[in-house]
């Protein structure tokens, strides 16, 4: 398929646009580390929010909606949603430590809570495994559903795809490099509105073609189940059943899934108690108050106002491409694209896709050199001078902002490589995230409990591979029993789609074993060893004012008792969680026209909300 000029003129502008504003801070950017990765720690709260939801939405994620909404209609979008509780958790009990903790980067606070070798072991293998590999492996599944779209869109092949996908990593690199942090958050300012707009324009489009027939053909065209917002729960069983279209999941799952997995799992981007490009943009915030709205804000945006354009494309795809196999079903939403969209609105769209991409590659690029140079490079490699000059710390600061530019082309192109062999790295891919089940509490109690230790975040990070290759190895072998029964192997593509559409629902046991599992060893390891240096946990509480379990180091250190807020936060936290679900299901409910339900919704909305405009 070819584009009209105009969208072609579309394109070209955004781009342009795009590398103006990475030029147009470059020179700030220059400064030193500081201004590259936190934009001098000068960020407005609407700014830096805004550039937390554009870092969440990349090309891959309305794909990701149509594949659920598909599979389990829109309750399958608890996938995602459960992790508001762990963002609204880090949103009023973390946002302002971070930005008072005065570090770079959230790897570079492991040295600030812990001491000794195992604080800076711990601190040199997060700096390598987060921000090249995992990063590199994050950035070439964003690439691989960009170039899906291309393939939807264009209709050309593989390497015809890499090429585009290059070009647009190099646009990434160029700009990021040359304007760090505050060009990036600049840039996905512009560039969330754009995708946002685009989203908007094409759910409205779809929904009032005449092959859909707005709302009320979209409801007599689906299932009634498609439509709700809670699955139904099995009380019963453990399974979601045989066939891969189900709104029941059972009681065990859900309670795994909802009162577990957002206070016990780490994955890049939802780390409990904040981590990754969300600390990096709490602690560019100006003020804690700041840090604390960002985060407010990013959850707003991020849980209740983006997913309903993603999710009516999803219904509607399932209208108008039925015969689309379990597999492709994410493929609906391209494919409404190209079908339904007129001149211009083609190249808005294509650019609103753009955007979200490039505004997660920019930050991935951007949070992962930041690892690399300040947590590695400048922490066991670069050589300062024991009392250097103002002049002489200047030149330092210059080496290390041109070692960063250089390092972000090395993400970049890391990034690249692995794009190329990531139909060989999914299962790597599932295989770390499955295995951060139960590191998450240590990741919150390290600010609330000065007992902890570096080890106790070692072992942590290191137990859940035990249990998970154990139970995986008994899960192949029962397979391999169910073919032998069966006198055949499983065909490949019925498990691929069978897991890809209910690897959330399945094995909620083997989830909390492997928490549980991790808990004890953390547990046990953090009383069998030493606690962090006097010293280091002195520093620490000087410059936090920890509240929690710090008692001991508040009376060594001879400090009158603080006033405890851990009440007034879980008060906030609650509000908080009430005020974005509500927010969530009365936009739903007013788009499908159940305006008695919507009713409900709203008083909790407003409730909640005045509650936390006084407080915050």
């Amino acid at each position: 398929m070819s584009l009209h000029w105009l969208d072609w003129a579309v394109i070209a502008t955004f781009l342009i646009v795009i590398l103006t504003v990475g030029l147009r801070y470059t020179q700030q950017a220059g400064k030193s580390v500081e201004s590259f990765f936190l934009g001098g720690r000068n960020l407005p709260w609407w700014i830096a929010g805004t550039s937390m939801v554009a870092t969440t939405f990349a090309a891959d994620t309305p794909l990701l909606i149509t594949e659920l909404v598909a599979s389990k209609g829109i309750s399958g979008n608890w996938l995602w949603w459960n992790a508001l509780i762990g963002g609204m958790l880090t949103t009023f009990f973390f946002a302002k430590l971070w930005r008072r903790a005065n570090i770079v980067t959230d790897v570079e606070f492991i040295e600030l809570r812990y001491s000794g070798k195992p604080a800076a072991f711990l601190r040199g293998f997060k700096a390598i495994y987060l921000g090249v590999f995992l990063n590199a492996v994050i950035i070439a599944w964003v690439n691989l559903a960009l170039m899906k779209l291309i393939s939807v869109f264009f209709g050309i092949e593989y390497f015809e795809q890499l090429q585009y996908v290059a070009i647009a990593m190099l646009v990434v690199a160029i700009y990021s490099s040359l304007s760090g942090l505050l060009g990036v958050a600049i840039t996905d300012f512009i560039q969330f509105i754009i995708a946002m707009v685009g989203c908007i324009l094409l759910s409205i489009i779809v929904l009032n073609s005449d092959k859909v027939g707005g709302v009320e053909g979209l409801k007599s065209s689906l299932d009634p189940n498609t439509f709700d917002f809670f699955p139904k729960l099995d009380f019963m069983g453990d399974s979601i059943g045989e066939t891969v279209m189900t709104y029941s999941i059972s009681f065990i799952s859900f309670f795994a899934f909802v009162g577990v997995q957002w206070w016990a799992s780490w994955y890049p981007g939802a780390e409990p108690g904040g981590g990754g490009y969300v600390a990096q943009r709490m602690m560019s915030a100006k003020t804690e108050k700041d840090a604390i709205k960002a985060t407010l804000f990013f959850q707003v945006a991020h849980y209740a106002l983006r997913p309903w354009p993603w999710i009516i494309v999803a219904l509607c795809a399932l209208v108008l491409y039925p015969d689309l196999s379990a597999a492709d079903k994410g493929l609906g939403f391209p494919m409404a694209m190209k079908e339904f969209l007129p001149v211009g609105l083609k190249g808005l769209l294509l650019v609103a896709f753009f955007a979200a991409y490039m505004s997660t590659i920019s930050t991935q690029l951007n949070w992962g050199t930041s690892y690399l140079i300040n947590d590695f490079y400048k922490r066991f490699f670069f050589k300062t001078e024991s009392n250097p000059t103002e002049e002489t710390q200047e030149k330092e600061q210059k080496q290390l902002v041109f070692a960063s530019r250089i390092g972000t082309f090395i993400i970049m192109a890391v990034g690249l490589l692995i794009t190329t062999q990531m139909q060989t790295m999914e299962g790597a891919f599932n295989f770390m995230i499955a295995c951060g089940a139960g590191l998450g509490m240590v990741l919150i109690l390290r600010w609330y409990w000065w007992r902890l230790n570096a080890w106790s975040e070692i072992s942590a990070t290191l137990a859940p591979f035990i249990p998970f290759g154990l139970l995986k190895w008994r899960e192949m072998s029962n397979l391999a029993i169910l073919e032998t029964k069966l006198g055949s192997p499983i065909p490949q593509v019925d498990l691929d789609v069978f897991y890809q559409a209910n690897w959330f629902y399945q094995s909620p046991y083997n989830f909390l074993i492997t928490v549980a599992f991790t808990t004890i060893v953390w547990l046990a390891v953090t009383f069998l060893t030493k606690p962090t240096a006097q010293e280091t946990l002195h520093k620490f509480y000087h410059r936090i004012q920890p509240q929690g379990a710090w008692e001991r180091v508040r009376k060594q250190l001879d400090l009158p008792k603080q006033k405890s807020e851990i009440g007034s936060l879980l008060l906030l936290w609650l509000a908080g969680v009430i005020l974005v679900y509500s927010c969530l299901f009365l936009i739903g409910e007013l788009i499908f026209g159940e305006l008695s339900q919507a009713m409900v919704y709203a008083l909790f909305f407003v409730g909640s909300g005045i509650f936390l405009w006084k407080k915050v």
